[in-house]
């Protein structure tokens, strides 16, 4: 399922792996994120034969116009959890909403573990 929106130049679509590979991409850079990984055995599995990495550890979900963002992420020790966790959901919010034009209206951070 794609990220559909119309506005006045017309209707727009964005595939889900887009919009996974831009929420992948910024939450990696933000600080205290160690790691993304993937919520189940069989994501990982899928993902040793995918070309394309950069989507582990982000799910999309689109209800009507708006999108929900699911982070399963390993944080580095000794950060604040609250904060790290605070500055990614919203990140991630602003980027997703600035490249597809669409409200994001939920960014789940699921702190899967801490890594030295």
């Amino acid at each position: 399922m794609a990220v559909k929106t119309s506005n006045k130049y017309g209707k727009i679509t964005v595939s889900d792996d887009a919009v996974v590979m831009v929420a992948n991409h910024v939450a990696g850079e933000c600080y205290g994120v160690v790691d993304l990984v993937s919520r189940r055995l069989t994501d990982s599995l899928a993902q040793l034969f995918r070309s394309n990495s950069n989507t582990k550890g982000v799910k999309i979900t689109c209800v009507e116009h708006y999108i929900y963002i699911d982070l399963f992420v390993i944080l580095k020790s000794g950060v604040s959890e609250m904060a790290v966790s605070d500055t990614l959901s919203s990140t991630v919010k602003y980027a997703v909403e600035k490249f597809t034009g669409m409200v994001v209206k939920a960014v789940n951070v699921n702190v899967v573990g801490v890594r030295v």
